[in-house]
């Protein structure tokens, strides 16, 4: 059980610093090309936060445990909204933009829709998978062409959240993104070992681990993201962080996996479904009502969170 402990928290911390290492890079080269704070925020860093659950759900489903490839995106996409919103608010109340509660935000609700209907026959094909990957290529142009053409208002916060804290050459941005990617692999590979083997010794299914310790594993890079920004008093950052993750994750993730081999649902439930998309549905309202999430709201969203968990834990 040590050796299986172990395993996790080097997976964790691989996976921690080989995300850290990517972001860094990408967001310098993104600055480079003068891409808004809040295009930034929705595609470098949404996407590079979740660059562990990309590799860990791919790496799962090569070696056939689909239960925690599928697992690790609907469980990161309900710590995401529950957990890292409701922690962040609970640090500093969260303001909303407009762009995000008007477009993102029904977009991501949306295509937690497309998700749970699309696994409803405890499947996800490969054509399926295209689709969502199509999905994700026209919303990604969107985002950024619209983002170039009507910049967003400057934020020093947001901006000196994001901004790389040293100057570098393009070079070494590089090194960066390659040394993160590797480090992103190695740390996945020793995250299932570690989780599959604590599984079998609780006599735990693949879909628990899947839906509660790797999810919130590899969640970890975006609570890192939004607790820093909150801490800076730009909590803005976290809503785009977590939308853009959670489109990403519904969209690129579930996306490339089945591309790479179509996915069976297994055990994953009804009720977990249903908790992907009913947080998403439960935290717009929250967000509309005065464009800004409360700390009291945060920890409401944190009671859901820690509900569901008593709900689906043996």
């Amino acid at each position: 059980m040590l050796l299986f402990s172990f395993l996790i928290v080097s997976g964790l911390c691989l996976l921690t610093y080989g995300s850290d290492a990517l972001v860094r890079g990408a967001e310098a080269l993104a600055l480079r090309l003068g891409l808004p704070p809040l295009v930034l925020g929705l595609t470098i860093v949404a996407w590079g936060t979740s660059s562990p659950e990309l590799v860990v759900s791919i790496q799962s489903s090569l070696n056939s445990q689909p239960d925690i490839a599928l697992g690790n995106v609907i469980g990161s996409n309900i710590f995401n909204v529950c957990i890292i919103l409701g922690i962040t608010a609970l640090i500093c109340p969260i303001a909303c933009d407009r762009q995000i509660l008007r477009f993102d935000m029904p977009f991501m609700i949306g295509v937690s829709v497309m998700m749970v209907y699309l696994l409803a026959d405890g499947s996800l094909s490969r054509v399926e998978s295209i689709a969502f990957v199509c999905v994700l290529v026209a919303y990604t142009g969107w985002l950024i062409v619209s983002g170039l053409k009507q910049p967003v208002a400057e934020d020093e916060g947001l901006k000196d959240a994001l901004q790389p804290k040293t100057s570098q050459t393009i070079f070494m941005e590089l090194v960066q993104v390659i040394l993160g990617l590797v480090l992103l692999v190695i740390g996945s590979e020793l995250l299932l070992k570690g989780a599959i083997g604590m599984a079998r010794a609780y006599e735990l299914s693949e879909a628990i681990i899947g839906l509660t310790i790797v999810a919130a594993g590899t969640s970890m890079p975006e609570l890192a993201t939004s607790v820093t920004a909150a801490l800076k008093n730009s909590p803005g950052i976290a809503i785009g962080n977590v939308v853009g993750s959670n489109i990403f994750n519904i969209l690129g993730i579930l996306g490339l996996t089945g591309c790479v081999l179509p996915l069976q649902a297994g055990n994953i439930t009804t009720v977990d479904l249903g908790m992907a998309l009913g947080s998403s549905l439960f935290l717009w309202p929250l967000l509309y009502s005065q464009s800004k999430l409360s700390r009291s709201e945060g920890v409401l969203l944190i009671g859901l969170y820690l509900g569901y968990l008593s709900w689906i834990w043996p």
